[in-house]
């Protein structure tokens, strides 16, 4: 009887060892698939990321660029308005 309940126990041991083994075991399988997938959408964020901020800094300089243009411009147009301003001056 001692050896028979000892052979039932080891059978149900094992039992419940690879009955939760096997789920597991999928379920392990699942999260590993899953994360793969999210370290390929976080891949290509950061990816998107470096895009825009290189384009975030092209527009930096264009825009630096362009202020310094209108800056020139709007004292080349100051200038002219003082010749202007003397020539006028000069003809009256």
């Amino acid at each position: 009887m001692l050896v028979a309940s000892s052979v039932i126990f080891l059978v149900l041991l094992l039992y419940v060892m690879f009955a939760g083994y096997i789920p597991s075991k999928k379920r392990i399988t699942s999260l590993e698939a899953e994360l793969k997938q999210v370290y390929a959408r976080e891949a290509a964020l950061q990816t998107r990321i470096t895009q825009q901020d290189q384009r975030l800094a092209l527009r930096d300089q264009q825009l630096n660029a362009l202020r310094t243009e209108r800056e020139a411009l709007s004292r080349r147009v100051e200038e002219l308005e003082k010749e202007l301003q003397l020539s006028a001056g000069r003809r009256r």
